[in-house]
């Protein structure tokens, strides 16, 4: 297989990555040739040449505003025989592609439900669409081949291909990836004239709300207006909530929040589990690791030989001291035996 990304950034790097880890040929082009340079160095691919045989299929991976013009581009060049995107909305890239008179045959409209909060080709990684959901919107006119050429490029790349309306899905990444991200920024904000000694104290929670908020201001402005009228209702929806929170808080009604914070408990346990499946229940087993090369591998080796799948992990640091606390998520039955195997081997748990 032989594919042209357009578009050297975090994703269309990162597709580069993976397709090239299954023997495919890549060839790389950036509107920013040092981008380019710097994707081809990592090994993504190779310069995409001034006259070239057709790809089996051209990535698309641009801001979506840049998306139809590319597309556009592409096309009159011949590039490919089959067209994609990796844009955060659908609608406004189908539409244009339109006005442009795009041949929208060929084109299947993408969206990989996978990211970082870095961004350029330096922070692209071969595995980021592994077990991710990759978002396929074909248009009414796209042919049955093109989605077959452009699913076998998300299965190559690790991902999960899911169809979708574009519309629907343009409403649905408001809710579950566009509106959280201005909602981290939110919070974020709070905290740029927060004294020092406040910030000494952050530990996990406040690092995973905000995590996201670290993200590429123009890419993530483009984003946000190209999604604007779904963004707004979820946002507007979330402002409610926290203005009758902080309304009953001032009222002197605390125990009210606690519907606030039993819906929210709700919502969390809808999110499906690993792979996509259904939530699963797991028991955290907290487990104490010194800050050192090694304690990681240490770590996984012991639960190993203990015959226990670690399902997820995330370590909290504890401010000022050489140490951090390894939280190890693992089915119920597998709690006890793990605890016993790490105090045998001289790990400081909590039980």
């Amino acid at each position: 297989m032989r594919i042209a990304v357009i578009g050297t950034g975090l994703i269309g790097t990162s597709v580069a990555l993976a397709l090239r880890e299954h023997g495919a040929g890549v060839w790389l082009a950036d509107e920013d040739p040092e981008a380019a340079r710097l994707a081809a160095n990592l090994g993504a691919g190779e310069p995409l040449p001034d006259q070239s045989p057709p790809a089996d299929v051209a990535v698309i991976a641009v801001p979506p505003s840049a998306v139809a013009a590319t597309l556009a581009a592409a096309q009159a060049r011949r590039l490919a025989a089959c067209y994609t995107d990796v844009a955060s909305v659908k609608q406004l890239p189908v539409t244009e592609a339109r006005s442009l008179g795009c041949d929208m045959t060929s084109y299947v409209p993408g969206h990989p439900l996978a990211g970082r909060e870095k961004h350029g080709p330096a922070a692209a990684r071969a595995d980021l669409f592994l077990g991710r959901t990759w978002a396929l919107c074909p248009a009414a006119e796209t042919s049955e081949q093109a989605v077959a050429t452009v699913t076998t490029l998300v299965r190559t790349c690790g991902a999960v291909p899911v169809r979708a309306d574009a519309a629907a899905h343009d409403r649905w990444v408001a809710l579950i990836s566009h509106a959280p991200h201005l909602v981290a920024a939110a919070m974020a904000a709070r905290l740029e004239g927060a004294p020092p000694e406040a910030l000494d104290l952050a530990g996990q929670g406040l690092r995973d709300v905000t995590r996201i908020a670290a993200g590429d201001t123009g890419l993530w402005t483009q984003i946000l207006a190209a999604n604007a009228e779904p963004v707004a209702e979820v946002l507007a929806a979330v402002a409610a909530d926290l203005a009758e929170a902080a309304r009953m808080l001032t009222d002197g009604d605390p125990k009210s929040v606690a519907t606030l914070l039993e819906v929210g408990q709700a919502g969390v346990a809808r999110i499906p589990g690993k792979h996509g499946g259904a939530p699963r229940e797991f028991t955290a087993v907290q487990v104490v690791i010194r800050d050192q090369p090694g304690e990681l591998t240490r770590l996984f080796e012991a639960a190993g030989q203990a015959g226990v799948n670690i399902e997820d992990v995330r370590i909290e640091h504890s401010p000022g001291l050489p140490v951090g606390v390894a939280e190890l998520s693992v089915r119920p039955a597998e709690a006890g035996p793990l605890l016993d195997a790490l105090e045998a081997g001289g790990w400081p748990v909590r039980r």
